[in-house]
């Protein structure tokens, strides 16, 4: 018999099994019950979580809700996240993508984001990793769904698949979730990740900004994700080439409106865990795109709208300004503008609505987001009041950039960052397209010249200067990327695209550009793709002939550092190249790149037929000339060719006699472009400095006020005082000059004296500045006495404003030429409340102008109070730069150097700026001696560093000044 249970009930062996049995039944159950019911608390707590606001005692980038775990290091095995780029194993097609920033207006510090993301791939390769991009973001909630009911069911058919780990890799950036399984190719699989972060305030990623408006303070919340600040806002495959479409759903305080990439489709209300009312703002799906141009601004402004081609455009920005009419002009040029560029291109703009939207503080000029660009407001924002309309052609400048990158860069992509100059250099050439159609007055050679071209050339002599296509595994990491946005990728690959399109011809230029952009729309392609897809364009014509493929033409151009300089044998007919150096400072052993030149010229006034140089010499007889003076060859017709131009002495000479007889003869580009070669060589040693002075003979004649602008910056070195007057070059210099400035100085002084606003829509405004200072400088009466006269007008009535353009130079006369009044109202003005942030720079500028040294010391005196601490290094500079400041300078630092060694930041940019202290090596002795007996032995050796290259500079400065007023002294009357 049994046992007895312990009510003294019995029980049988059949029914105590069968009972048994029953209770193992029941346990089961509720064990089951219990997991799943534990199960679905867990996923409710974890939404509540993700739509919580970040604890404030959590650090970005560590582990979020016992599930994510930064990486140990040296403890994980090597695997795909020891590699600097993605393993393409998973291709991203669609991300729904949740993004809730917790700002509400008047709210305190500090600002979070929360979300969740939930990415659709195509599994290309069977893998157990999962490889994507994060940085500073809390991460949990971590699951892997699929294969996807509509691909061939497969492992066990659809579900989920389990997350072994969820760890970091932040050196490189990634989140790895290893699974239970593999993910098998030909599949699709959902990722799904909750996360939260920190709104940032250094501009980029998602960042939070005050601004003001209306005279309220207010908040706004923007980003700015190129080129790898999308990983810090979600979960993303974060490569250009990995596009995908997006749903994008951003929560906000109900007072703020939402902006993303595509037109919002739906608001909806929700609470939070308080209780609290946010709106809820859904997006239409994106188009096919890179991470780096998602956005994303959540923000109280206005806007001002039209259309164009079905295109809604919407200007955005503070109300104050929408209210003033500051957006117009921006919207009246960026219909045209896409409708122009549509047309250039024989495509489309695919998108139904753009935004441009002007913030108050952006770290970039402005940013291509697929239909939400991006812009600091003194981008996109003009003052109708404004006089000096210049300031219109450079927001057409930068809003023509932007419109270009919507189809080089958002519809078809680079590969990779390696190739960034398909973006940036498509988009800088054009935006100069585009600014000439909308205003047709300004010059595209010249401002192209300018602002474009002659920087580059500067830049790109020296053998640190890098390639325009690198090499992929040069780029190492993020804060390598950040470099790549550099003169040479936009300035350097507009000059190469310009250079392209000419010797192509336009047709042949945009019926290769319109088979690339189709060919990979929605894609990404890199250099040797658009290489053969022009080539596929010219092997079907007979117009233009090549010299060989494009791809070696062009290689030579983008996968080399530097330039070439032609040098041309007149007598002969054989043109050299040889890599441009300053062979002042470097040995030519390394310099031995050569390329395939695309030559133009003109012949005694008339355009010759293109001449191809590729080898590293050539002869073309139909470039010698005879000995007459009225024979003459221009290489580089309209500069449009990325080299410099090297001719004898004797040929040099030739071209300044036919200047000075005729400088009409010579187109006005290249008149510019004779001067800057000419100067440019002979600093680097090609050309002695004499034949570079000769060809300003002709000045007098010349009417073009950026010609004037070249060849003042090269004959008057800065800072001017400081320099000139200390070797007795001064008065030959002032005869000299006068003699050639009086004409041209007359025609804009009495403009500016009767009519300035006739002016106004001359892009050449911005020229005219270095010509008015120099005449003053120079110590013309009547620039002197202009000044006096508009400084005075405004003294005595602000509504008398002195015209920005000339500004700086009418308020550092003004001030010269007057007494304390007009010195403290320079300095009333520089504190004004209205005042913006050029005016007080150029305020401050003008109170170091006064002849009166008691000024000068109260003045850097002013430098030590609290509120200038930002502007001490500056003014202490300003002064120093002036022929009575320097001394004085001089004086207040030594006296006042505890304090200001007290002030770290402040002495460190002091030691920088040292070198405006000393002009002979007497400074030189004195100062190092200074440091000797103050520095600390690592900050001296640096500034001694400073010093040695200050006096190697004065060196090299004495012989040039020495020569050139010999020069003065020989030519001063001719």
């Amino acid at each position: 018999m049994g046992p007895k249970a312990a009510s003294g009930f019995y029980l049988g062996r059949k029914p105590a099994a069968l009972l048994a049995l029953l209770l193992a039944a029941l346990l089961l159950a509720l064990a089951v019950l219990g997991a799943l019911y534990g199960r679905c608390l867990h996923e409710a707590e974890e939404l509540r979580a993700a739509e919580a606001p970040p604890s404030p005692t959590a650090r970005p980038g560590t582990a979020g809700t016992g599930c994510c775990t930064p990486s140990p290091g040296s403890t994980r095995r090597p695997g795909a996240w020891d590699h600097p780029r993605l393993p393409g194993a998973l291709l991203p097609l669609h991300y729904q993508l949740r993004l809730w920033p917790r700002v509400s207006p008047g709210q305190p510090a500090p600002f979070g984001f929360s979300g969740q993301v939930n990415i659709t791939v195509r599994c290309a390769q069977d893998t157990d990793t999962v490889l994507l991009h994060s940085a500073q973001l809390e991460l949990w909630g971590a699951a892997v769904r699929g294969p996807l009911p509509e691909e061939p069911a497969r492992a066990n058919g659809g579900g989920s698949i389990q997350v072994e780990e969820l760890w970091l890799e932040e050196e490189r950036e990634y989140a790895v979730l290893e699974l239970r399984r593999s993910l098998l190719a030909g599949g699709s699989y959902v990722l799904q990740l909750s996360f939260r972060g920190t709104l940032s305030e250094e501009l980029d990623g998602l960042f939070l900004t005050h601004y003001t408006d209306q005279g309220q303070s207010s908040m706004l919340i923007a980003s700015q994700l190129e080129p790898t600040y999308a990983r810090t806002v979600y979960p993303c495959f974060d490569e250009p080439a990995m596009k995908a479409t997006f749903n994008i759903v951003i929560v906000h305080h109900p007072s703020y409106v939402a902006l993303s990439n595509m037109p919002a489709i739906d608001k909806t209300e929700m609470k939070d865990e308080n209780g609290s009312i946010w709106t809820v703002t859904t997006f239409n799906t994106t188009l096919k795109m890179s991470t780096y141009i998602t956005a994303f601004v959540v923000c109280d402004f206005d806007y001002v709208s039209r259309t164009e081609r079905g295109n809604e455009i919407r200007i955005w920005g503070r109300k104050e300004a929408i209210k003033k009419g500051y957006a117009d002009y921006a919207l009246n040029i960026t219909g045209p503008l896409f409708s122009f560029l549509e047309d250039l291109f024989n495509i489309s703009y695919p998108l139904s609505k753009t935004d441009l939207v002007a913030l108050p503080d952006f770290g970039v000029g402005a940013m291509e987001n697929w239909g939400l660009m991006t812009f600091q407001e003194s981008s996109l924002m003009y003052n109708p009041s404004d006089k000096f309309r210049g300031k219109k052609a450079m927001i057409c400048l930068i809003v023509s950039h932007e419109l270009g990158h919507q189809w080089f860069g958002n519809l078809v992509t680079m590969n990779w960052w390696n190739d960034l100059w398909l973006n940036e250099g498509f988009a800088s050439y054009f935006e100069y397209i585009g600014a000439s159609y909308m205003e047709p007055r300004l010059s595209l050679n010249q401002i192209f010249y300018y602002h474009m071209l002659q920087p580059v050339l500067r830049e790109d002599k020296e053998i640190a200067s890098r390639s325009l296509s690198m090499r992929e595994e040069n780029i190492k990491g993020p804060f390598s990327l950040i470099g790549l946005f550099d003169i040479f990728t936009y300035s350097k690959g507009a000059s190469i695209i310009r250079m392209l399109s000419s010797f192509l011809t336009d047709r042949l230029f945009f019926k290769a550009l319109n088979l690339y952009l189709k060919a990979f729309s929605f894609s990404s392609a890199s250099q040797d793709d658009l290489w053969t897809h022009i080539q596929m364009v010219v092997d079907t014509q007979n117009e233009v002939q090549l010299p060989a493929p494009v791809k070696n033409i062009m290689d030579s151009w983008t996968c080399q550092n530097g330039f070439p300089i032609l040098t041309l044998n007149l007598s002969t007919g054989v043109i050299s190249q040889k890599q441009f150096y300053n062979k002042r400072t470097k040995n030519d052993t390394a310099y031995n790149n050569t390329w395939i030149v695309p030559i133009s010229w003109i012949r005694n006034g008339s355009a010759q037929p293109l001449v191809w140089l590729d080898t590293s010499s050539k002869m073309f007889p139909e470039m010698q000339i005879s000995d007459s003076g009225h024979d003459w060859i221009l290489l580089n017709m309209n500069t449009i060719g990325y080299y410099r131009v090297n001719y004898d002495p004797l040929y040099l000479k030739r071209l300044a006699q036919l200047l000075e007889r005729d400088p009409k003869a010579i187109p006005v580009i290249n008149r510019l472009h004779l001067l800057d070669d000419a100067f440019t060589l002979a600093e680097a040693g090609y050309i002695e400095i004499e034949s570079a002075f000769g060809l300003t003979k002709y000045l007098a004649k010349e009417d073009q006020l950026f010609v004037w602008y070249t060849a003042l910056s090269y004959l008057i070195p800065e800072p001017l005082e400081n320099i000139v007057n200390k070797y007795g070059i001064y008065p030959f210099l002032k005869k000299y000059l006068l003699r050639r400035m009086l004409p041209i100085y007359h025609y804009y002084a009495n403009i500016i004296r009767q009519n300035f606003s006739a002016l106004a829509d001359e892009f050449d405004q911005i020229y005219l500045e270095k010509l008015i200072n120099t005449a003053c400088w120079l110590g013309l009466q009547d620039c002197l006495n202009l000044s006096s006269e508009l400084y005075t007008k405004w003294m005595e009535n602000p509504d008398n404003e002195i015209p920005l353009t000339i500004k700086r130079t009418i308020c550092c006369y003004g001030v010269a030429m007057g007494s304390e009044r007009e010195w403290e109202f320079a300095w009333k003005m520089y504190n004004h409340n209205n005042s913006t942030e050029l005016d007080k720079n150029i305020m401050l500028s003008a109170l170091r102008c006064t002849r009166e040294s008691w000024l000068l010391r109260r003045y850097l005196q002013y430098s030590l109070n609290n509120s200038f601490s930002n502007t001490t290094v500056i003014i202490i500079s300003n002064v120093a730069a002036t022929a009575i400041g320097h001394r004085i300078a001089w004086e207040f630092v030594t006296e006042n150097w505890l304090l200001l060694n007290e002030r770290n930041r402040i002495l460190l940019q002091l030691l920088k700026s040292m070198e405006n202290f000393v002009n002979t090596d007497l400074q030189i002795q004195e100062l190092q001696l200074f440091y000797n007996t103050t520095l600390h032995e690592d900050l001296r050796i640096s500034a001694t560093e400073m010093l040695q290259f200050a006096k190697f500079t004065n060196k090299e400065r004495r012989k040039v000044i020495a020569r050139f007023a010999d020069w003065l002294r020989k030519n001063i009357d001719d």
